[in-house]
C-alpha cells in the first residue's frame, strides 16, 4: 500500500504562482497531478514516468512543471501565471506498475491523495 500526503495548496490571486507537493510512504513509479472544479469531471494536468518523462495537459503547458525526488518519494507541481479557470481540489496520483505509461489517465493509478484545495481570484 501507499499513502500519498498533498499539501502547498490555498489562494492566490490571478498571475501568481503556488507549489504543490505530495509526500508517498512508499516507492511508486509513475505519478500524476489531477484536478476537479465543482460541476467538472476530473481532468488529468500532469504526469511523469520513471524515466523522468512528462506530459501535460495544453490547458497549462508551459506553466505548470512536474518533478520527482526519488530519493524522498516526494512529487511536486510548481504552478506558475496561474488562472482563475486553475481553481480545483488537486489530487496526487501514483502506481507501482512498472509498466505504466505516463498520462493515461485515471484508470491508469490506483493510489490517490486526499486532495488540496487551489483558488485563484480575478
Amino acid at each position: 500500500q501507499v499513502q500519498l500526503v498533498e499539501s502547498g495548496g490555498g489562494s492566490v490571486q490571478a498571475g501568481g504562482s503556488l507549489r504543490l507537493s505530495c509526500a508517498a510512504t512508499g516507492y511508486t513509479y509513475c505519478m500524476g497531478w489531477f484536478r476537479q472544479a465543482p460541476g467538472k469531471e476530473r481532468e488529468e494536468v500532469a504526469g511523469i514516468g520513471i524515466d523522468g518523462r512528462t506530459k501535460y495537459a495544453a490547458s497549462v503547458e508551459g506553466r505548470f512543471t512536474i518533478s520527482k525526488d526519488n530519493a524522498k518519494n516526494t512529487l511536486s507541481l510548481q504552478m506558475t501565471s496561474l488562472k482563475p479557470e486553475d481553481t480545483a481540489m488537486y489530487y496526487c496520483a501514483a502506481t507501482k506498475d512498472w509498466a505504466c505509461r505516463v498520462f493515461q489517465g485515471a484508470g491508469a493509478y490506483s493510489y490517490w491523495g486526499q486532495g488540496t484545495q487551489v483558488t485563484v481570484s480575478s
